[in-house]
């Protein structure tokens, strides 16, 4: 049964690459809360570089398709831990305090992946990684290929070609159970996903969803159209790219039925997703055959994902729902908390007056871990 929550609001990209402009205008000031604060538990943090050489990459064909990741983790080292913001140097976006390369800490513990949204980052995903590695959870952040600001370059397919995003998710899941460094640490049996916006999406693919593309297109048409039917300000030419870059090469027009197929991987046996988007290009039959719990989290003021069109269908179509919804919040406030200068000058960091970033924050790990938690039966 789909259970709903309003919260009220608290008193008190990603645009990143076309706000940086102004970083030369902004202070490197930084805002106090939990994301910069000295964590209770050691959080380690690493770089995961890998790449699945059943998918090329689009970067250089003859290269393996790149699966980077950034994983938060309860550490073992009493290191100082360093603090990590974006960008480093005039800092926009406050991604906390962690240890680099340490030693995970004894255990077997829950693997989380995180998927995040539209041309934004792994790193805009590090709130939630170090909630939840403070509670002895493993979270492995994507930086998704050809749709990450992590890289050089957008690709088009990175955008259009959604469906390589729940395949980056099974992938990535599938080498850190493996890898050496992670695998005698890590239980199999207890691995979720979460994901912010195209991320929601993403996640949401993994547990079983499969795209409609009628169905998207007569939503679309209709008077109920939003703002996912639209070209997103993060890469407003990318269907004429994409277009140019099939008349050049023919060959990087996506596989005969690979946007219908599903992708759903049974090892994921929970997740949640905030301020998910493109919900509407799922099918009704899928969704309702999606079985593992799920978390929605969304904003009332969301925009660029609309909360009727978007969080609710996933609400009504997935039968083991629940979704919670923060008044006055807008689709970015699951993006990292800002410094003062990135308030004043970055547009994704400007949050209604009512609401305070840092609580939702708060808020959002705090059900995003207690949703695990039943699940996985944590103590």
């Amino acid at each position: 049964m789909m259970m709903v929550r309003i919260n009220a609001p608290w008193s008190g990209a990603l645009f990143l690459l076309a706000g940086l402009f102004l970083l030369s205008a902004c202070d490197d000031s930084r805002v106090a809360g939990p994301e910069a604060a000295q964590s209770p538990v050691s959080i380690g943090m690493m770089r995961l570089d890998y790449s699945d050489p059943a998918r090329p990459s689009w970067a250089n064909r003859d290269e393996a398709r790149p699966v980077n990741a950034w994983i938060w983790y309860p550490a073992a080292d009493a290191a100082v831990a360093e603090s990590f913001d974006i960008p480093s140097d005039k800092p926009v976006f406050i991604g906390g305090r962690a240890i680099r390369d340490a030693q995970i800490a004894p255990g077997r513990h829950p693997l989380i992946v995180l998927s995040h949204g539209t041309g934004g980052s792994a790193f805009q995903m590090m709130w939630l990684g170090r909630r939840l590695a403070e509670a002895g959870y493993v979270a492995a952040a994507i930086d998704h290929h050809g749709n990450t600001a992590a890289e050089d370059e957008f690709d088009p397919r990175g955008f259009l070609y959604v469906w390589e995003r729940p395949r980056d998710i099974s992938f990535l899941i599938s080498e850190i159970l493996a890898d050496p460094r992670f695998s005698e640490s890590l239980d199999s049996q207890r691995v979720g996903a979460a994901g912010f916006s195209l991320g929601g999406y993403s996640v949401t693919a993994a547990l079983g969803g499969r795209i409609d593309r009628e169905r998207f297109a007569a939503f679309c048409a209709s008077s109920e159209a939003d703002n996912t039917c639209l070209p997103q300000t993060e890469y407003p030419d990318v269907e004429e790219d994409l277009e140019a870059l099939l008349r050049s090469d023919p060959s990087a027009a996506p596989e005969k039925e690979a946007s219908a197929a599903s992708y759903r991987d049974d090892r994921i046996i929970a997740a949640a997703v905030m301020a998910p988007a493109i919900v509407q290009m799922f099918s009704d039959e899928s969704l309702s055959e999606i079985d593992a719990p799920l978390l929605i989290l969304a904003g009332q003021a969301d925009e660029v994902a609309p909360v009727a069109t978007n969080a609710q269908r996933l609400a009504g179509a997935v039968p083991n729902a629940e979704m919670n919804i923060y008044l006055d919040a807008g689709h970015y406030v699951f993006l990292n908390a800002c410094t003062s200068g990135g308030k004043r000058f970055v547009p994704v960091c400007k949050d209604a007056s009512s609401v305070d970033r840092v609580a939702i924050h708060e808020d959002a790990a705090a059900q995003i871990e207690s949703h695990f938690d039943s699940v996985f039966a944590m103590e």
